[in-house]
């Protein structure tokens, strides 16, 4: 346990703050969700009726939870602004989710992702898709998640574990049964607001710490950089040094650039452009949890809209869950230096709740309470109503009931979300065997499902040719390699591997090599079969060239229109990764 985290209290006005948000929260999620929820699409889909910033907004609450709180900032600690990377190189999927996927998602009318895929290829790939997204939802994220929140609140409240992953789970779980996709969104929307202002209020009060007598931001920035870099004194450059001889077997190691040597563990160089194709597009586009507010929304152009304003979300998000890393590796050099690095990786997970109960003063903690506590659940109760649609509409409906009734899908689906949260609150007490970050322990199961799938829609977007014989043994081909990378490196330590092999031992870099091989397998295996029909490659499942059919419903107006937005978001996410690569040179 970190020193001084036995000090923290909590005032009145701070559960008077956490209980006005509760409050709040169940207001907007009783209200929106008071609607009969007698059919399916209103139910799953929210009607197709969101506007442009519900989708953006519940875009971003559910993708931020406590493994960006817990476990991002841990991570930052660890290894630096590269993991800003995770946020920022998400212009890459977010473009190709605005400019290629949204115009046929929209346009083929679908519930979920895997319904989509059986229309491109094959049922079979749609019932593989759908089995691999509930298991990795549960696995994956769920798991995390709840014990990654219950862990900060344990340290936060003094609760034990089972009270805290039970009692987020119970909370999260009541608006993804009783309001289904409705509730969740706006409570998300909510949600977000909520965290950005406990979230900024932690890194400014950091900051400010930093900046000792001055009291200037400016002067905490400073000095952040300063001793990231290993400046500041004797602490911080012994902790550079061995920072970096752990993660990069060198004395030295530049934490304020987002370039990293291709042997980085979590963010080699060559992520900035490969990264996108495996893990970003299948988290973005492909994940149920995180598309499912793009299937629900008016219309294509408020769908794009939303990932637009998704996009300058993103911008911002490092500010609340990378800078909270940075500055407490300038608070707490000891931490590596006293420590053995595995202990000191596993105390980096405590770095958030620290800086809440050390720098935040009483009166404000409910403020910071509110906002982690709204981000888990922001993230479960999506996950767990995307999960149920998955299960409710690809399994059961497709494979067991087709006759289903409208009322029965909906009772399904509030069942089945009571099966998978419990599920997933047995599940989370298996993440605690996990050592390290708990942001590495989600990348590194995503990076294991993402790549066949990744690979297999890219080319059925873009070729007309590849059929479901090839996107299945894509698919198979995939797990097989991934399988077998993972048996290889966990079976021999760094000493033992050299040359080529060594160059895949980042998870990135081995979701990239089956990416690569599935990519060449569902190539050749669709050509030993016949083209696919008509049906399947209509303008609607694959890219028309010749008609551009993705530039439909951009909007009239510069102020209103998709492209003019877009670019300067995009601008603004390329400079930010060029002037934090100047770092590295």
């Amino acid at each position: 346990m970190i020193e001084g985290l036995q000090s923290f209290e909590l005032h009145w006005f701070d559960y008077a703050l956490f209980a006005l948000y509760f409050l709040a929260l169940c207001g907007i999620g009783l209200w929106v969700g008071r609607k009969e929820k007698s059919d399916s699409g209103d139910y799953f889909l929210a009607g197709r009726e969101l506007p442009w910033y519900a989708v953006g907004g519940s875009f971003i609450a559910s993708n931020i939870s406590a493994e960006h709180f817990i476990g991002m900032v841990g991570a930052a600690f660890v290894y630096g602004i590269c993991v800003a990377k995770s946020e920022w190189g998400n212009i890459w999927a977010f473009s190709f989710l605005i400019w290629i996927f949204i115009p046929f998602l929209m346009a083929s009318k679908v519930f979920t992702i895997p319904e989509f895929l059986e229309k491109r290829f094959s049922f079979t790939i749609r019932q593989i898709f759908a089995v691999v997204t509930i298991i990795s939802n549960v696995v994956a994220f769920l798991a995390a998640v709840l014990y990654g929140g219950g862990i900060a609140l344990q340290t936060l409240m003094g609760w034990s574990l089972e009270l805290c992953i039970l009692g987020i789970g119970v909370v999260a779980g009541i608006w993804a049964i009783y309001g289904g996709l409705r509730s969740v969104v706006w409570t998300d929307l909510f949600t977000l607001i909520v965290m950005l202002l406990g979230g900024f209020l932690v890194s400014m009060i950091g900051l400010y710490t930093l900046s000792g007598d001055s009291g200037s931001i400016f002067e905490g920035m400073r000095v952040l950089v300063e001793r990231n870099q290993g400046g500041g004194g004797e602490a911080w450059s012994s902790a550079l040094e061995k920072v970096g001889q752990n993660i990069l077997g060198a004395n030295e190691y530049n934490r304020m650039s987002i370039i990293q040597p291709l042997n980085h563990p979590f963010a080699p160089w060559i992520t900035m452009f490969v990264g996108f194709i495996t893990m970003g597009i299948w988290y973005n586009v492909l994940n149920q949890f995180m598309i499912q507010r793009v299937l629900a929304a008016k219309n294509s152009w408020h769908a794009r809209m939303g990932i637009v304003m998704s996009g300058y979300l993103k911008i911002l998000l490092p500010t609340l869950v990378v800078m909270p890393g940075l500055i407490y590796f300038a608070l707490r050099p000891d931490i590596v230096n006293e420590n053995e690095w595995s202990v000191a990786k596993e105390m980096s997970n405590q770095a958030y709740v620290d800086m809440v109960r050390t720098l935040i003063p009483i009166g404000l903690r409910g403020l910071i309470l509110a906002a982690l506590f709204g981000a888990i659940q922001s993230t479960v109760n999506s996950v767990l109503n995307s999960t149920s649609t998955v299960f409710t509409l690809d399994i059961y409906k497709r494979w067991m009931r087709p006759d289903a009734t409208e009322k029965s899908l909906v009772r399904v689906g509030m069942i089945s979300t009571t099966l998978i949260l419990v599920v997933s609150i047995v599940m989370a007490f298996f993440v605690k065997s996990f050592e390290g970050s708990l942001f590495i322990y989600i990348q590194l199961l995503y990076a294991f499902f993402a790549a066949p799938f990744s690979a297999i829609f890219i080319l059925g977007v873009l070729s007309r040719r590849v059929n479901g014989f090839g996107a299945f043994w894509a698919v198979v081909a995939g797990f097989g390699i991934g399988v077998y990378l993972k048996i290889y490196y966990n079976a021999n330590d760094v000493g033992e591997v050299s040359g080529f092999m060594e160059l895949f031992r980042p998870f990135i870099m081995q979701a990239t090599f089956v990416w690569v091989c599935s990519v060449a397998v569902c190539a050749f295996a669709s050509r030993m079969r016949p083209a696919p029909s008509g049906e399947q490659v209509s303008d609607q499942l694959t890219l028309n060239f010749s008609k551009l059919n993705i530039f439909n419903d951009l909007g009239d107006r510069w102020y209103r229109n998709v492209v003019f937005w877009w670019a300067v978001f995009a601008l603004i996410i390329l400079g930010l990764m060029a002037y934090f690569s100047v770092w590295f040179f």
